[in-house]
């Protein structure tokens, strides 16, 4: 990346892994502080765009990094263009994946995109919304079924055009299905095309995205080409590793923290991520300067879980929880604690205590509970269970205490 990147606002320069085109100052049409102070003589907003093909239910803190991103844009006056990929969405990206996506309905689309609109902050004021969906002129919502749906057969050949076979295949996660003799469907190569498409649709001045996603927006800026029109910059943000401290944070690889949390597992979790990771979650998922906080590692950590809590639950939640995080590792039964509450109606008693787990959806399966217990990450009001025979005869044993599994999460027992 050029050094140009000292020249832009900290607001866009922080947490960006890379920025292209980035060529000289005098370079009208490939430096963004040049276009940014351009548009800024005449009181026009950049048009940021950042797509989210809605192929689930739940946003986790890595999905939240381009979206406080798109956040620091609006909050400098510029518009936020969130597409909703439900026409693309259908197909699937095919980036990271070692086979052909499953097809979504438009109905999966349409429900999983209310959901995520939901946990952004439709609906909330700006002050407690990752989004501002509120200030006049920050933020279009589009979905590309608008244009894409539309299109005839002579100008999806017309797109086709515009990329060869061979600069499909460079594509790593292409090349990797190609020698490892995976097929690849040929619908999956219009993937990159339709969502470059949108750039053209919406007249995007930016599109966010992250790493892996470099070469669906290089294809997006091809696209405004062809159309002859100003060619988006691509900024790109980094991956945010799990708290497994290993892979890409991801639900499949169970190591998330989604945005719904409650504040005393969002806390939890957080406080406990590897060492080597707290820089990162601070520089990507808060406002706070290192360079402010204490030195030493724990209070680092307990810092950043802090202010990303209240990011989402306010300032008065996040350290209500802090306090009881710690109360609860010491063993603490205070009923005043802000323990999230699970019922018991669902369990048929009496209940063996893997069953339990699983029952209260705490475990996806028995045996996932059996391993948790006889690993001895299982408490009950701070007792350790290491039987998971141990059986409960009634509800009445259990009923406001608090089941904890490992160091991460409790949950109150209630009728």
């Amino acid at each position: 990346m050029s050094d140009n990147k000292a020249l832009l606002p900290d607001w866009i320069a922080r947490g960006m892994a890379d920025l292209f085109p980035s060529g000289d100052i005098d370079d009208l049409e490939r430096n963004l502080v040049v276009r940014l102070a351009e548009y800024s003589k005449v009181e026009r907003p950049l048009r940021v765009k950042l797509g989210i093909d809605p192929t689930g239910t739940e946003i986790h803190l890595g999905h939240s990094i381009l979206f406080r991103k798109l956040r620091a844009f609006q909050d400098a006056g510029h518009t936020a263009v969130l597409i909703i990929g439900d026409f693309t969405a259908r197909i699937g990206d095919p980036t990271g994946k070692s086979k052909t996506r499953v097809q979504l309905s438009s109905v999966e689309v349409e429900e999983n995109s209310n959901t995520y609109l939901e946990q952004l902050g439709l609906g909330k004021s700006p002050e407690k919304a990752l989004l501002d969906f509120r200030t006049p002129g920050r933020l279009e919502i589009h979905r590309n079924s608008e244009w894409l749906s539309g299109l005839d057969l002579v100008q999806v050949i017309d797109l086709l055009s515009t990329a060869t076979v061979g600069q499909m295949l460079v594509k790593e996660d292409f090349t990797n299905r190609t020698d490892s003799g995976i097929p690849i469907a040929l619908h999956e190569f219009l993937y990159p095309l339709l969502q470059g498409y949108d750039s053209v649709a919406v007249n995007a001045d930016i599109e966010l995205g992250g790493t892996d996603q470099k070469f669906n927006v290089a294809i997006g800026r091809d696209l405004q080409r062809h159309f002859n029109q100003r060619q988006q910059f691509g900024l790109l943000l980094p991956i945010l590793v799990g708290l497994d401290g290993v892979k890409k944070m991801s639900k499949s690889l169970e190591n998330t923290v989604g945005l719904n949390e409650d504040p005393l597992s969002m806390y939890s979790k957080l406080e406990k991520v590897p060492d080597q990771l707290v820089g990162d979650y601070l520089r990507l998922l808060t406002d706070l300067d290192p360079e402010d906080l204490p030195s030493h590692a724990r209070e680092k950590q307990k810092a950043m879980a802090l202010a990303v809590t209240e990011t989402f639950h306010g300032l008065n939640a996040a350290k209500a929880v802090q306090s009881d995080a710690a109360q609860l590792i010491a063993g603490s039964k205070q009923e005043s604690l802000h323990v999230p509450e699970v019922s018991l109606s669902r369990v048929h008693f009496p209940a063996k205590a893997f069953y339990l787990l699983s029952a209260l959806d705490l475990c996806e399966s028995s045996s996932q509970a059996r391993r948790q217990i006889q690993g001895g990450g299982v408490r009950l009001d701070g007792e350790k269970i290491t039987d998971p025979n141990k059986e409960f005869i009634d509800r009445e044993i259990l009923l406001g205490k608090i089941i904890q599994l490992g160091k991460k999460t409790f949950r109150r027992l209630v009728d």
